[in-house]
């Protein structure tokens, strides 16, 4: 790794003979690892402290989601939830993890796939984080860990887009440019979940454009983009990527975000890149993709390569294409 800020690799090399990419967050921002070892341990204190220890927002919806994907530690923080009714943390975690629970049971399938018994543990899941963070956001209406929660129990619970859309409302109107909360909405507004193409282009457009130059909020026109060639067949997909507006809307999203002068790498850039790197790459643009892939070296997140049957194959073979662009130029 090269250099780092607050802590923050902010390049793995990534050359064509390297074995990556790793998608584990813990590998890709070594400060998370001490969160992984107080709830593998069940260490309450330890987990308190280390969130006590964040210094944005941002960085305090990341670690919940990968504390609430942790399996077990619904049963101290059950506890901790109990000891500490006044403490928003506690039950704010413990919610997330009942929804991860849910969706875990319910699976990523697409609802023709889940069966009702599936679904009717998922829901009971998700309507008891939803009365904890409820009760949360009623006492704390600044809490963006409780709101960017009740998002996805929007999402899991059916509650409809005008619902999801104030929920985020209410939590932007406090942390505007928030980008878990931008990414779970983006999700609600596609079609897949009752929305449409045109309000999650709006969305994701919005996201950018509002946004300071160089915030990560521009991957939202990305994720966009690589939602919508999800949903194509096969065929179209590809054609859809490859086209002359769609690789233009990247480029601006990507020149006001990430590759602007203003960014300054957290934990979150790896998925804004690693977003920017899949939508360039599947359209074939690789040298728009390079720049993307000279930051990730070999790291990259789950989400979106998630979408590809080999994500780790994908990835080396776009980034050879990519650092081929280039001249061959070490990426």
């Amino acid at each position: 790794m090269t250099s780092t800020t607050n802590g923050t690799p902010m390049s793995s090399g990534g050359g064509s003979g390297s074995s990556g990419p790793t998608f584990d967050p813990y590998d890709n921002t070594p400060e998370l690892i001490p969160l992984r070892t107080a709830a593998q341990a069940g260490d309450w204190p330890a987990v308190r402290a280390f969130f006590a220890g964040l210094g944005s927002v941002d960085q305090l919806t990341s670690a919940s989601a990968l504390l609430a994907d942790t399996p077990g530690v619904e049963n101290f923080l059950e506890r901790a939830a109990a000891e500490l009714p006044g403490d928003p943390l506690p039950r704010t975690l413990l919610a997330e993890r009942y929804v991860f629970i849910g969706w875990d049971i319910r699976s990523g399938a697409r609802a023709k796939y889940v069966s009702q018994d599936q679904f009717g543990q998922f829901h009971d899941w998700l309507r008891r984080a939803e009365q904890i963070l409820i009760e949360v956001c009623a006492e704390q209406p600044a809490y963006a860990p409780a709101w960017t929660a009740r998002l996805l129990t929007a999402r899991g619970l059916q509650l409809g887009q005008a619902e999801a859309r104030r929920r985020y409302d209410r939590l932007a109107a406090h942390h505007p440019h928030h980008y878990r909360a931008q990414m779970q909405l983006l999700q609600q507004l596609c079609p897949k979940w009752s929305g449409s193409w045109e309000a999650a282009h709006g969305f994701a457009r919005e996201c950018a454009t509002a946004a300071p130059d160089g915030s990560n909020s521009g991957a939202m026109v990305a994720l966009a983009h690589i939602e919508h060639w999800l949903d194509l067949d096969s065929g179209e997909d590809a054609a859809y990527l490859r086209g002359v507006p769609v690789r233009d809307d990247l480029r601006n999203a990507a020149q006001v975000s990430v590759l602007h002068p203003d960014h300054r790498p957290d934990w979150n850039s790896i998925g804004a890149h690693s977003a920017f790197a899949f939508a360039f790459s599947v359209g074939g643009h690789f040298a728009d993709a390079a720049p993307h892939f000279a930051f990730l070296g070999d790291r990259a997140s789950e989400f979106p390569w998630q979408y590809l049957p080999d994500q780790k194959s994908a990835f080396l073979k776009f980034r050879k294409s990519a650092l081929a662009s280039q001249g061959g130029r070490q990426l």
